[in-house]
């Protein structure tokens, strides 16, 4: 089994605004029964507070040196500014990415869409 992690990407002003009409409660429950359908590939997941409470850390040396003791620059705020944020995650094992593309598309998102990476294990 190989790793993947599905990242969850959310127009946060629609979310709020409860565009799609659902409320919290309704897509709440969507991602219970999401979690019930593929618990077997579920290794974790959560949901991430609103972008404006991030914090970035970025460096400022040059790979492979940077050191972010040394060279680091932190600010409030997401580091990116764009329309959909990362809003919560899911790490799953699936054989492969069909597999996991499969289990994507059942991932509740309707303020936004999914990503799908592959996790690199040491």
């Amino acid at each position: 089994m190989a790793g993947y992690l599905i990242l969850l990407y959310v127009d946060e002003a629609a979310y709020a605004a409860g565009a799609d009409g659902t409320g919290d409660g309704a897509l709440f429950a969507a991602h219970q029964k999401f979690a019930a359908e593929h618990g077997d590939a579920l290794r974790g997941g959560a949901q991430l507070a609103p972008s404006a409470t991030a914090t970035a850390v970025r460096g400022q040396g040059s790979a492979p040196t940077w050191s972010a003791a040394d060279d680091a620059v932190v600010t409030d705020g997401p580091f990116f500014e764009t329309k959909e944020a990362l809003g919560g995650f899911y790490l799953i094992d699936a054989p492969d990415l069909d597999a996991a593309l499969a289990i994507a598309r059942d991932v509740p998102a309707p303020f936004g869409g999914v990503e799908v990476r592959p996790v690199i294990y040491p």
